[in-house]
């Protein structure tokens, strides 16, 4: 670049014309750019934008094609009413659009964070304040970006219009969900963290709260994504809204020679010893469900601490507890049996024919 600036002024006092000198100077100064953004910056999304927006502009730059371009693109119009929409100005608002809702997504990342660790507040109304500064925050950027592309915002009555009547023909159902989303935050019908079951089965604990769906993580790392009108629109079961205990049984059977009383009385004994099965509000009840075909059956009823799956393995240890005290007081489970009687071949019925005679 040095060299050919100094080549320009001895080609002008040479020959009076460095044209060819300042084409080939205009091209270094952008190769000089595009080497300072790959070694300078190495944000991948800002060396992006800075080599497909900023080298294209300095190249119209350096070759005095900048104003000329610029004042084509803002010929390039349409107009309503008093608003004025060029191509230079959609072109500003994209850039200055992918800047600011960048720099949103980061200030919201940020924000939510701070507001999560916020341990003097619960769950559920740290979530409602990080949405709403979530709202509040790309409502800001909007409007900044508005008195960037230099709308009067006055203009956002016919604005306004406009969005009604797209809300009313296409986005019916994000307005819904944001709505919605807006009201689950404000009744409190769950918040991060609840052990949530849909209409339809699904199930899992409550992850992220987000404008437009939940998010719901099963036991086995799946998540869920669940539009927040559904919540709204259709029944759910919150297990751990209100209060973590839940009640569970396991099922089992002994054979019909066992103590019936006696069994009752040793599962109930023996269930009450697992350090997570709680004797408030009730203490573990053995019930006699029925007489079936190989045995007799029973229920174990208790009370836990938790969820019964994931970490939370209740089930499974109560019936290890049912395993071992049964073996230990030698109580036979039963297992479906047949008689298979084998019977004779022979024919149960004998047919006698009289022989005719023949005259």
């Amino acid at each position: 670049m040095i060299a050919f600036a100094i080549g320009v002024e001895i080609t002008l006092a040479a020959v009076n014309t460095a044209w060819l000198v300042r084409l080939a100077q205009s091209v270094s100064v952008v190769g000089v750019l595009y080497a300072a953004i790959n070694l300078f910056i190495t944000h991948p999304l800002v060396r992006t934008a800075a080599i497909w927006i900023a080298i294209p502009v300095a190249t119209l730059k350096v070759f005095g094609w900048l104003d000329e371009t610029i004042g084509f693109m803002d010929g390039v119009a349409l107009s309503v009413g008093n608003i004025r929409i060029s191509l230079f100005m959609l072109f500003k608002a994209v850039i200055a659009g992918a800047f600011f809702f960048w720099l949103g997504r980061l200030s919201n990342t940020a924000g939510k964070r701070v507001i999560h660790k916020q341990e003097s507040i619960d769950a559920p109304t740290r979530e409602l304040f990080a949405k709403l500064f979530e709202i509040i925050l790309f409502l800001v950027i909007f409007v900044m970006l508005l008195q960037v592309m230099g709308l009067d915002l006055t203009a956002l009555t016919v604005f306004g219009g406009a969005l009604g009547v797209g809300l009313g023909f296409g986005l019916q159902q994000i307005a819904s969900n944001f709505i919605s989303g807006i009201i689950l935050l404000l009744e409190r019908s769950m918040g991060i963290g609840d052990y949530i079951e849909l209409e339809d089965g699904k199930a899992g604990i409550l992850k992220q709260l987000n404008m437009r769906s939940s998010t719901l993580e099963t036991f086995d790392g799946k998540e869920i994504m669940v539009p927040n009108e559904k919540f709204i629109t259709s029944q759910f079961i919150n297990w751990t809204r209100d209060d973590p205990r839940q009640r569970y049984e396991v099922e089992f059977s002994v054979s019909y020679d066992s103590d019936l009383h006696q069994v009752k009385e040793l599962v109930e004994a023996a269930v009450a010893k697992h350090p997570r099965v709680l004797t408030d509000p009730e203490h573990p009840d053995c019930e006699l469900r029925g007489f079936g075909d190989s045995g007799v059956s029973f229920a174990i009823e208790f009370w836990v601490n938790g969820l019964d799956d994931g970490k939370n393995k209740f089930s499974s240890d109560v019936l290890f507890l049912i395993w071992d005290v049964l073996k230990d007081n030698e109580i036979s489970i039963p297992f479906p049996q047949r008689d298979i009687r084998i019977v004779s071949d022979q024919p149960k019925l004998q047919i006698n024919r009289k022989s005719q005679k023949t005259k």
